[in-house]
């Protein structure tokens, strides 16, 4: 079993990605980690790195993330051997030393820790960022000035109070009224207006020591949440280890799909902590509760199959580090693969994929796509990058959100996508780089050579409905992609495998037409008219009229198309897959 990592140390670590992005998450892992000893296998890449593991979540290229436990040989098992030896041998294999496991689950802890301390930051920045700060503040201010505003209309009432006394006082004396009546009067007017004022004081006091207390106990309520964590914390730490083992009985079945819920030790009450949640101090003599996730295929799932091996593993894993099986909420997963190629096992490091998007409110095409169609572009800081077939704006944010000085536009002729599109711009917080436009991709409201980039999934109308026959109308649609991209700019498309041949016999090199004196065919050619005649009778669109010499009569050749062809990859998209193009316009 390879060595995960120590402290601060070098830690082994594998992806998941999806057929055709290994070479997009290589190059990533490289470029933004410094990962050293980068292995690319079918689907997965392993490989190592010292940055932190908040850095290591945020691969835009990868599907999910793991602690590397193992990778060796597959195992060759050969079909006569008998269950109880095969089942011997795949216990040795797969299990190993017991101190290497002690070493992984620290590790694992470590790094859960460390991700965890991240989730709170976020979630605190998040909770108190300027906007909400700045609100809460004005909110405040606005109760305080209302609050100051009723003391000054208490004094203000009161200074308007003694003026009206001296005015009456004033008047009652200019008018002869009895100066004894006038003065009970005017008592009687005092008591009056200091209960008023009295009552609008204790209003005001009422309502400071209200606010006063709710602070109070907003501040107790998150001390005891903090409390309740450490509390949890600590009694996730489970028993220390009995001197002897007990030997679980085989019929306590342990694989993924079959076995019963075993409460971990330290009481009926007590409840393991969810995988998001748990960052216990693991020594070796922690209990932690597991399960078991296997994939078998090849020679492997002919002698057993995921749940044989998931029972094995997990029976001979319990025994020899005392831990229970949780197959609902475990506090630890142990992800096994098994094939004809490799031999591997990891910890999964997040329960989200790291494929998911938080940024994003209506998923289209895949992140992880639209994430290497952009690193294709080679989009530079200034840059302006065109996508004529936006949709919901997927590629626009994943690009958006990995080129912060360059600007984008988005355009689609449809005003349903058009409005998921501003939604997901708006909920990414993007509204400021990245522009929307109702229009035509054949016909586009750009002047010629005015965009650096140009990045568009056609549509394959099997996601999505379209009534657009893109195979007609891709001559015409290429033609104005060509039109606005500047000398030097990057096409990147994506397209379905007939599409993707309909593209490179548009953009393939065009033959030479053959020139006076050439031996002709046996058949005499059918003038323009005669063509268009017979193409009108079998129903097929009649194409636009090639140009001619005015000299010598003779079809010239369609012009020649400046963009060069620079790389096609195959991706899977799911139940398809699709063919990524890049050309590079290298003539005006």
């Amino acid at each position: 079993m390879s060595e995960p990592g120590g402290e601060g140390g070098c830690v082994r670590y594998f992806c998941t990605a999806g057929n055709g992005m290994e070479p997009f998450l290589t190059e990533e892992l490289r470029r933004k980690l410094e990962a050293e000893d980068v292995t690319q296998l079918s689907g997965k890449v392993l490989f190592s790195s010292s940055v932190r593991i908040h850095r290591v979540v945020e691969l835009k290229a990868a599907e999910r993330l793991f602690l590397l436990l193992k990778h060796e040989a597959p195992l060759q098992l050969c079909s006569l051997t008998s269950p109880a030896k095969a089942a011997a041998v795949l216990k040795s294999r797969l299990l190993g030393d017991r101190n290497q496991w002690t070493s992984a689950a620290l590790t694992w802890s470590r790094l859960q820790g460390e991700l965890a301390q991240g989730r709170r930051t976020a979630a605190n920045t998040l909770s108190t960022p300027q906007g909400v700060m700045s609100r809460k503040e004005e909110g405040r201010g606005s109760e305080e000035q209302m609050e100051e505003e009723g003391w000054c209309d208490v004094k203000s009432g009161k200074r308007a109070g003694e003026q009206r006394e001296e005015e009456r006082e004033t008047r009652g004396l200019r008018g002869g009224e009895d100066p004894e009546e006038a003065q009970t009067l005017e008592k009687k007017r005092k008591r009056e207006m200091s209960r008023e004022n009295c009552g609008v004081e204790e209003q005001m006091l009422e309502k400071r020591i209200k606010r006063k207390n709710d602070e109070e106990a907003a501040e107790k309520e998150r001390q005891d949440e903090d409390d309740e964590e450490e509390r949890r914390m600590i009694s996730s730490r489970g028993s220390v280890q009995s001197g002897s083992k007990k030997k679980n009985d085989l019929a306590e079945d342990c694989s993924v799909e079959n076995m019963e819920h075993v409460k971990p030790a330290g009481g009926a009450d007590q409840k393991p902590a969810q995988l998001s949640r748990i960052t216990p101090e693991i020594t070796s003599s922690v209990t932690l509760s597991f399960r078991i996730s296997c994939k078998c295929t090849g020679s492997v799932s002919r002698l057993f199959s995921s749940q044989e091996v998931s029972r094995v593993m997990g029976v001979g894993l319990s025994r020899m580090m005392s831990w229970k099986v949780d197959l609902k909420n475990p506090q630890l997963e142990v992800n096994v693969y098994l094939s004809d190629d490799l031999c591997l096992l990891g910890i999964p490091l997040s329960r989200l994929p790291l494929a998911h998007r938080s940024y994003m409110k209506t998923t289209g095409l895949r992140s992880t796509i639209a994430w290497a169609m952009a690193s294709l572009a080679h989009i530079q800081p200034g840059f302006c990058v065109l996508d004529p077939m936006c949709g919901v704006g997927t590629i626009l944010i994943e690009a958006a959100q990995e080129n912060k000085a360059a600007c984008f536009l988005g355009v689609d002729i449809d005003d349903r996508q058009l409005q998921k599109a501003n939604e997901n711009i708006e909920f990414a917080e993007l509204r400021k780089r990245i522009q929307l436009l109702k229009a035509s991709s054949m016909a586009l409201p750009l002047p010629s050579a005015s965009v650096d980039a140009l990045i568009c999934d056609l549509p394959f109308g099997r996601k999505f409905g379209t009534k657009t026959n893109m195979a007609a109308n891709l001559p015409v649609i290429v033609a104005e992609m060509e039109r606005v991209l500047r000398v030097g700019g990057s096409l990147v498309l994506l397209l379905s495998p007939q599409l993707s041949f309909l593209l490179k016999k548009l953009l393939a090199p065009k033959d030479p037409m053959p020139q006076p004196g050439t031996k002709d065919c046996p058949c005499p050619p059918l003038s323009s008219t005669e063509q268009q005649t017979v193409q009108t009778q079998q129903g097929v669109k009649p194409s636009p009229p090639q140009e001619r010499d005015t000299q010598t009569g003779q079809q010239l050749p369609p012009p020649p198309s400046s963009l060069k062809h620079h790389t096609t990859l195959r991706v899977s998209l799911g139940a398809i897959d699709g063919l990524i193009h890049k050309y590079v316009k290298v003539d005006a």
